[in-house]
């Protein structure tokens, strides 16, 4: 055989393949976890969700009456103020997060290498608000939750930090606002758990809808909703 013609066919089947990949990537971000909610308790607690297209985060009240974020106990509680009344949470890979102040400061070598190495070291984002924040670049969404949901969502946060041998939550350092925190986290960083999917695995602990494929932030925006009604308010 020719070299033009295995040149022709290897092409062939890159374009096949790609095409393959293409069509099974818009079917995972496109099709729904749930197509059901079945809401047994009442929607007692709203928790947010914000994305810059990018990246998303978590927005949980600071306190409730069934989960307290300023416990001596929760290893978080010199973060917070007394006038602070939501924390936000986000994950990703911990050398890209702490040292990228800024979408549009975005080191393209430090960005192939978080996607494309496998198992690379995670953090976990934590600032205290006095108020939601509301950027106009940001789209916010809301979701309400019954108890078991609301709890469910609480411990998948609390137990994706990662502990000392002491059990102790391990802070990294300053955000880089020096308002906010970086701690070690569990699970690695890469191409097929990205930061959004963090994301989507604690909403499905407290069954609200994802895409099959939560790897993306607009999609996780699109997908949002469980059997509570929620219009965003501050």
């Amino acid at each position: 055989m020719k070299c033009k013609d295995i040149l022709r066919k290897g092409l062939v089947y890159v374009g096949a393949g790609a095409l393959t990949g293409g069509v099974a990537l818009a079917i995972a971000v496109l099709t729904p976890r749930k197509w059901s909610f079945d809401q047994r308790e009442p929607c007692e607690f709203t928790v947010y969700l914000s994305s810059d297209g990018f990246h998303t985060n978590l927005f949980v009240p600071i306190k409730t009456a069934v989960y307290d974020w300023t416990r001596r106990t929760s290893g978080l509680a010199s973060e917070f103020s007394a006038r602070d009344r939501a924390v936000q949470f986000g994950w990703g890979d911990r050398r890209f997060y702490m040292e990228t102040p800024a979408w549009d400061q975005v080191n393209p070598l430090e960005a192939l290498r978080a996607l494309f190495f496998w198992q690379n070291s995670t953090a976990m984002f934590v600032k205290g608000h006095t108020t939601l924040p509301h950027s106009p670049s940001e789209d916010l969404r809301c979701v309400r939750l019954g108890k078991t949901d609301y709890l469910a969502m609480m411990t998948f946060i609390d137990r994706s930090f990662q502990l000392d041998p002491q059990g102790q939550k391990q802070r990294l350092g300053s955000g880089q606002d020096q308002q906010s925190s970086f701690y070690a986290a569990t699970g690695y960083y890469s191409l097929l758990n990205t930061c959004n999917s963090w994301t989507a695995k604690a909403l499905q602990t407290a069954n609200v809808n994802t895409p099959l494929w939560g790897g993306l932030a607009q999609p996780i925006m699109m997908h949002l909703r469980n059997g509570c009604p929620c219009d965003v308010k501050k």
